[in-house]
């Protein structure tokens, strides 16, 4: 499975008809949802829904995730009970406000790995609130399960009491700020949605603002964003020369029987070289 993150789908988890047309999906990640999208009447039925269309986890070309409901709500461990089985790659954890919080969640992801013999998941942590912007290194750095984290605009700006606009001014700042750390933490970093639908120019204008503050891609919620993103969120140049070094380094080190190494003074591992691969097969369609 390729890993790359210029677009991340998604897909409310309580829609049989969307789960199903998710299979086609050419999006990077395909994320089933159970938090914004799903009212709490249905989240009983989402979970089961997602529960089963990872049976048929071989139709699915893209990576997949699920989406749970916020740490506040309660809901994580009847979620995750729910959700971690064989053909899922991830989980996104909304609202993460700081490394403790996230650190519990994961104890009980790997409890039910463990229960379930499974592989260890991803786990991308979604960055929605002031204290999370505050502390977004942190959570970054906080286990290796993360290859990224999400920008959340909507409810930053609730939170922080700002109306929003298409120009999100009020949250330049933090907008800014999440791809620093995250970067510094060694991890890749999604931006937030564009909202409407119609606007594909606001779209493309958008993703070249994030493409420039250091993003690797865009959440999105319709297919018709998937080609803008991934137009726009290509790798450039010193991405590639940077994932041909990671490659050509880190196959050396496995040859000689080593694991981990460093690339320019940087820890590298398996999920660093197949994100390296996947962007030197991207170059080559």
């Amino acid at each position: 499975m390729a890993r790359l993150y210029r677009s991340l789908l998604f897909v409310p988890g309580n829609n049989p008809r969307f789960l199903e047309k998710a299979k086609t999906s050419q999006s990077d990640i395909v994320c089933f949802d159970l938090e914004d999208s799903v009212p709490d009447s249905e989240k009983k039925n989402a979970r089961k829904l997602i529960r089963d269309a990872l049976k048929s986890r071989d139709s699915y070309s893209s990576s997949i995730y699920v989406r749970t409901n916020s740490p506040i709500s309660g809901k994580i461990p009847d979620d995750l009970s729910e959700i971690i089985q064989k053909g899922l790659d991830g989980i996104v954890i909304p609202k993460v406000n700081n490394a403790k919080e996230l650190g519990k969640i994961i104890k009980l992801i790997q409890s039910l790995e463990k229960k379930r013999k499974l592989k260890p998941l991803f786990v991308i942590p979604s960055i929605e609130s002031a204290e999370g912007v505050v502390n977004t290194y942190h959570i970054a750095k906080s286990s290796k399960r993360i290859p990224a984290v999400v920008f959340g605009v909507f409810d930053l700006l609730n939170d922080m009491g700002i109306e929003y606009t298409k120009q999100s001014e009020g949250a330049k700042y933090s907008r800014a700020k999440i791809p620093l750390d995250a970067r510094a933490a060694g991890v890749l970093v999604i931006d937030a949605i564009w909202q409407d639908l119609k606007d594909l120019e606001g779209l493309k204008q958008d993703c070249i603002i994030g493409k420039n503050l250091g993003y690797s891609g865009k959440s999105i919620i319709h297919p018709d964003q998937i080609i803008i993103c991934h137009e726009l969120f290509a790798p450039n140049k010193s991405e590639l020369e940077w994932a041909r070094k990671v490659c050509s380094i880190y196959e050396e080190s496995t040859k000689k029987g080593k694991g981990a190494t460093v690339v320019d003074g940087k820890m590298i591992d398996e999920v660093h070289y197949k994100q390296a691969k996947a962007l030197l097969d991207l170059e080559k369609k």
